[in-house]
């Protein structure tokens, strides 16, 4: 008997995310990494947000993919040699397109603050420039336990760094977290009891029935990235995977619009719905 025979239990229960999240905030539509694209991808009917943070130079959490700042702002060279100062000054929209031209990079806390007060949820991966592993995954941690500590729904915190989510985990026992792969395997099995994952999360090109109900059947939840698609969100939906990130956020908002608020039960949390902010719409940070 292989491992993939293995005896079945039920996926973690608890589980408060929709099936669709906007990859990057806003897919194609926005500029990635920004609130713009987060306001954008709310206006297409999206719930849930997928972002990338890293540090600035003097330790300020920002949303940034690259490592460098050539290919989603003005600026020249390493997100890690500038300041905060440096990088506020920056254009991080005007390379989408002429309408988001003089877009700011944000930072991770204006970002929390603008989701809390549209009731949108999060999967923040934990994106650290080379070298910075351990002090990105703790300091994101320390962020995202002061930043939604009283929020009912937590954000999945996700990456590719082990040595980043080894970090998040000391800061919190229980926080939701994913481990980002690119072609998922029974062998990732003991690296996500190591670090107590509620998730796995992995290019969509590499993902069948046979892994999806391999780490269902271990309790952990299965999301795919990045599926533009339809066909194939249609297809990964019948197999059971529990999360797709996209860029084509009007496609697929057309296509499955109840995907877009499928949310399952909340995540161990016996407070009430606190749902006095859902409908205050802050003025963008």
């Amino acid at each position: 008997m292989n491992a993939l025979d293995a005896k079945r239990v039920a996926p973690e229960a608890n589980w408060p995310y929709p099936t669709l999240f906007a990859h990057r905030g806003g897919g194609k539509l926005a500029p990635e990494n920004t609130l713009a694209a987060i306001k954008l991808g709310q206006e297409q009917g999206y719930k849930a947000f997928e972002f990338d943070v890293k540090l600035s130079a003097d330790h300020i959490a920002i949303l940034m993919h690259d490592d460098t700042l050539e290919r989603t702002s003005n600026g020249r060279g390493k997100v890690a040699d500038q300041d905060m100062t440096a990088l506020a000054a920056l254009d991080a929209g005007g390379w989408h397109s002429p309408k988001f031209r003089g877009e700011p990079i944000p930072r991770f806390s204006a970002v929390a603050k603008y989701l809390h007060g549209l009731g949108l949820l999060a999967n923040v991966e934990i994106k650290p420039c080379a070298g910075r592993e351990a002090i990105t995954g703790q300091q994101v941690a320390d962020l995202c336990l002061s930043l939604w500590q009283d929020r009912l729904v937590k954000p999945l915190l996700s990456s590719f760094s082990v040595e980043a989510l080894r970090a998040a985990r000391k800061v919190s026992a229980d926080w939701p977290m994913g481990l980002l792969v690119e072609k998922m395997s029974v062998a990732d099995l003991p690296l996500l009891r190591e670090l107590r994952c509620v998730s796995i999360n992995g290019d969509h090109r590499f993902i069948d029935g046979d892994l999806i109900r391999f780490f269902h059947g271990e309790g952990l939840r299965v999301l795919a990235y990045t599926v533009n698609e339809p066909a194939r969100a249609a297809e990964l939906m019948d197999l059971g995977i529990d999360g797709i990130f996209t860029d084509e956020l009007e496609i697929m908002a057309r296509r499955f619009p109840e995907q877009l608020a499928d949310a399952g039960h909340r995540m161990n949390d016996p407070m009430e719905w606190d749902a006095s902010w859902l409908g205050t719409i802050p003025p963008m940070p």
